[in-house]
């Protein structure tokens, strides 16, 4: 997933969380990139008149002279440029003239070998490198060389791929890169060390120098002690520089410290300055800018701001000067120059970067170019421009007929050079491809080709992907499997073949890739994946390191941690104590990143909590800190939820007062805010979400206004019974929330006609899937009992109720038989197939409801919940006269006398001393929220940051007996 949620980032990166490098070969001879950086040729030495400084009129071997008089052929023989007597005679130079020798000899045999490779069209290849390397065992630069040929030796050696490791690296070509490089950049730094007079380096070698140094990170080399040395020498140099920077030297600049800076090079303030002293030039020199400069340049920005840069105005005004040339140049551009310029917009975008002027107009104007050029893109462009795209739209970019266009002339590629992607390009392109569906991308035949064409290409090359693609590839099968993509056996042997890696390469592992496998293995078991014993140690690996980078999450990755423990307990995995501590240690960070979490990712967490308490989560300080933490800002951003957010917010406001939260004034207004939402956004909610309104609305009870539900119910209930696609889980939740809401209107007294025909509907459809569903569960019998016995229907299965007493309940079973010894009274008996009742006066049709905390939203005693009303309601129906007695109003004897008294009435047995008492149940108070009764909104409530909410489900509740109060 990329640096932003859901997700995950995309193409070409060795470390950190960017995941693509689109210029890999935009600094390569092998492709003609950035030829313009090349050192300027000496002029040729005259035979009769020396330069001042030369010595060389001295006799020399004959070979050399031949070397050094005569323009090198670069199409000759490589074997002519590694002849023996070449060497000798550049050692003979450097021996007989000493500390006086500058090293242009040296200078020009370098050129000639970059001449060799610029015509060859590559860099040098394995065999080549290492016949050229026995004979620069001796090639040796010294502090007397001058700056040019320093310049030209590293510049040309490193354009060659002379200092390229090949992979494997003979241990001799090792030393003796070492070796060379190490004099190089020992004389480097001592000449930038030296008096300002003496010092002095003129704009081209200090541009040359640093692309080469760039170049050699970039193309493996390691960041040693002296490559590291010189640069921090260079950097200073760049603010004393007399001579002016061309165009040419602002680009390759920019792009070097871009390439130091993403291979690790510390960001220190002479590299900050350096970079904040070339901005203003770019503004300056815009329309002097070659289409090849200006496409490496605004990829230099958009790597330098990636890894850290800050977007000053400098900076701003240089990304704004550059797009505006886009559109002048956009016929001159080449297939690598468009890659690198939609990547690099796609990357400023992701970086915040969409207000920029002229950005979205360059991006039109390039995509009907990468049509144009399509058949002059590598494999590595197709990745990087798929990348894009995704990119792009994923931060707002309007799906344009020319996007759409642009991605349909791209996929027919992908499958096309299948064979060509290495592990890099196919993480990126899975990746892209599942990020383009999650945005909205139709699933084509072209789409469904390219990722059946690259999964069988993930277990191929399993054993190359890094840490990064591991995680990208996860999660890029799990949306996509998410978004209806088939689970072919070739999805799930890519998806079983990277599970091993996950634990194998568990140490390397950033915070944000952590919580993406997380979030992947979570959604992928959601969908059907079986949980194996490589998923589980998988899952296992990565909670134990939850708690060892606790403090490294941001919001958006705590989120889905959270998000993807809660669907994994859902989904039967084992509350073990890895899982118990990386939820411990992920509850406290919620409450200092309250601010930064956006609507989405709100809802997704009060979900996640909900759902860990729903499935046997304590109630622990740290979990109510957070839920507290995140109810102010439900009411702060109530016009930001999406119809989904605030059918899972009810959802979770249901369960959470279901577990025992307290309904505080931000409980309240949270309910009140997103119930005044249901209304307006009514038609845009699915079946799914329809039915977890339903049931959270009909769980909540008395505490939302009798109105307010009948509303609700008469707005959405009519697509639930028209939607012939309902899961049974769909179903069953809204066939219990119609029935509560049916006990409702009938404990009032109002007409519920209209809603019994739905109840009907829906009891048919749910009874039909019961033959298929041999193993019903508790609750799902509980429903179709209850519904059978409010429409008058037979019940298909005979519901089987656990039956527990109370302590209260037996106290005061004990204390009516004492009263009245010859009142026959029923415990815990069930009537009608209806869940059982505490107390049954058979001979006076009476029940009496001994209700504890459960039975009440947030255990206030006054508010019935939803199962307690349909109880009611349900036993009225078939006959019976109902008293509710609340337990806290049987703690004592002087308390419990009042309610002897009513059922000594009730019965026909005069109370002894006492008046008759009303049967009815009495409030203490209202305690109704409805949706024009809210607090003050709160302004503190700001939000920042992507990614994965999900569409939940919730199950009617269990019925809950207490058995002590």
């Amino acid at each position: 997933m990329d640096r932003s949620y859901a997700g995950i980032s995309g193409p070409y990166t060795r470390s950190g969380n960017d995941y693509h490098q689109p210029d890999d070969q935009a600094t390569s001879s092998r492709r003609g990139r950035y030829r313009y950086a090349t050192v300027r040729q000496w002029d040729k030495p005259s035979r009769t008149a020396p330069a001042r400084n030369e010595f060389y009129h001295s006799s020399f071997t004959r070979s050399y002279q031949h070397l050094q008089y005569r323009s090198v052929n670069p199409a000759q023989d490589f074997n002519t440029l590694t002849r023996q007597e070449i060497m000798d005679g550049l050692l003979s130079k450097s021996y007989r003239f000493g500390d006086r020798y500058d090293g242009r000899n040296h200078g020009q045999y370098a050129s000639s070998i970059k001449k060799y490779t610029s015509t060859a069209k590559r860099s040098l290849n394995r065999a080549e490198q290492s016949q050229l390397m026995r004979l620069l065992q001796n090639f040796t630069a010294t502090r007397s060389w001058n700056w040019r040929s320093l310049t030209t030796t590293l510049h040309s050696f490193t354009s060659a791929g002379v200092f390229t490791p090949h992979n494997p690296l003979d241990e001799r070509v090792r030393l003796t890169q070492a070796a060379l490089l190490s004099t190089l950049l020992d004389a480097i730094i001592f000449k930038c060390n030296q008096k300002p007079e003496a010092s002095y380096v003129g704009a081209q070698e200090i541009a040359n120098l640093l692309w080469a140094m760039a170049k050699l990170v970039d193309s493996g080399q390691e960041r040693t002690p002296g490559l590291n040395a010189a640069v921090a020498a260079l950097l200073p140099h760049m603010k004393a520089q007399q001579d002016p920077f061309i165009p040419q030297h602002i680009a390759n600049l920019l792009w070097a410290m871009a390439k130091l800076v993403d291979n690790g090079q510390e960001r220190t303030p002479e590299l900050n300055e350096a970079v904040a002293g070339l901005l203003p030039l770019v503004n300056a020199q815009k329309t002097h800018f070659k289409p090849q400069e200006i496409a490496s340049l605004l990829w230099a920005m958009a790597k330098l701001v990636d890894n850290g840069q800050e977007q000053t105005p400098a900076f701003n005004e240089a990304v704004a000067a550059l797009l505006s040339r886009v559109n002048v140049h956009k016929d001159r551009f080449n297939a690598q120059g468009i890659t690198n310029l939609l990547w690099a917009m796609a990357k400023l975008v992701d970086n915040g970067q969409q207000r920029i002027p002229g950005l979205s107009e360059a991006v039109a104007a390039l995509l009907p170019c990468v049509n144009a050029q399509r058949d002059q893109f590598i494999p590595q462009h197709f990745a990087n421009l798929l990348w894009a795209m995704a990119k792009l739209v994923d931060n707002g970019q309007e799906r344009t007929p020319e996007i759409r266009e642009t991605v349909a002339t791209l996929l027919p590629h992908v499958n096309a050079q299948k064979d060509q992607f290495n592990a890099q390009g196919i993480a990126i392109l899975l990746w892209a491809m599942a990020k383009l569906v999650d945005s909205g991308q139709k699933r084509t035949p072209a789409l469904n080709e390219a990722v059946a064409a690259l999964l069988p290409h993930v277990n191929a090359q399993k054993d190359q992907f890094i840490p990064q693609h591991i995680a990208n590839l996860l999660w890029a099968m799990a949306k996509l499997v998410d978004n209806g993509q088939e689970r072919t056996p070739e999805l799930n042997e890519a998806v079983a073949a990277l599970f091993p890696h996950v634990n194998a390469q568990k140490d390397q592992f950033i915070p944000q890739h952590i919580a993406n496998l997380l979030w992947a293995m979570a959604k992928l078991v959601d969908n059907g994946q079986e949980q194996t014993p490589g998923l589980k140690q998988a899952v296992a690996a990565m909670l134990h390191h939850v708690s060892t980078q606790k403090a490294n999450f941001k919001p958006q990755e705590i989120t889905n941690l959270l998000w993807a423990m809660a669907k994994l307990v859902n989904n039967g995995q084992e509350r073990t104590l890895l899982l118990k501590e990386a939820v411990a240690v992920l509850l406290p960070q919620v409450n200092p990143e309250k601010a930064y979490f956006k609507p989405q990712e709100i809802a997704s967490l009060l979900w996640a909590m909900a759902k860990l308490l729903d499935n046997g989560e304590d109630r622990i300080p740290e979990l109510k800190e957070a839920v507290a933490a995140l109810l102010p800002h439900v009411n702060a951003q109530k016009d930001n939820f999406k119809p989904q957010g605030i059918a899972n917010l009810l959802w979770a406001m249901a369960k959470l007062v279901d577990s025992g939260q307290e309904r505080t004034p931000e409980f309240n207004e949270a309910v009140a805010a997103l119930l005044r939402h249901v209304n307006t956004q009514k038609a845009n909610f699915k079946p799914q979400e329809i039915a977890n309104l339903l049931w959270a609305t009909a769980k909540l009870g008395e505490f939302v206004e009798l109105k307010v539900v009948t509303s609700m119910f008469e707005s959405l209930v009519y697509r639930i019974s028209e939607n012939p696609q309902l899961s049974h889980q769909d179903i069953l939740m809204s066939l219990w929330g119609v029935m509560v809401c049916c006990a409702r209107l009938s404990l009032n007294s109002n007409n519920n006609n209209w809603l019994e025909k739905h109840m009907d509907d829906l009891f048919t459809r749910l009874k039909n899937t019961f033959p298929d569903n041999p193993d019903n569960n508790e609750e799902e019998q509980y429903v179709i009992a209850m519904a059978a016995s409010w429409l008058g229907r037979s019940c298909p299965l005979v519901p089987h109720y656990q039956t527990i007493m109370s302590k209260p309940q037996s106290d005061f079973r004990d204390q009516l038989q004492s009263c009245f010894p010859s009142l026959q009274i029923e415990e815990e008996k069930s009537l009608n197939s209806l869940p059982p009742v505490d107390l049954l006066l058979p001979d006076h049709n009476l029940v009496i409801e001994v209700q504890g905390p459960s039975h009440y939203v947030g255990g206030d005693f006054t508010t019935r919940n939803g199962s307690t009303l349909l109880k009611i309601a349900l036993l009225q129906k078939a006959g019976f006269e109902v008293i509710e007695i609340p337990v806290n109003r049987l703690l004592s004897q002087d308390l419990m006398k009042p309610y002897i008294d009513q059922i000594k009435t009730r019965i026909s047995l005069p109370p002894p001393g006492h008046g008759s008492v009303s049967l009815k149940r009495r409030w203490a108070e209202e305690a109704y929220v409805t949706a024009d009764k809210g607090g003050q909104t709160s302004d503190h409530g700001y939000l920042t940051a992507e990614e994965h909410s999900e569409e939940q489900t919730g199950k009617p509740a269990k019925r809950k007996k207490t058995t002590s109060q």
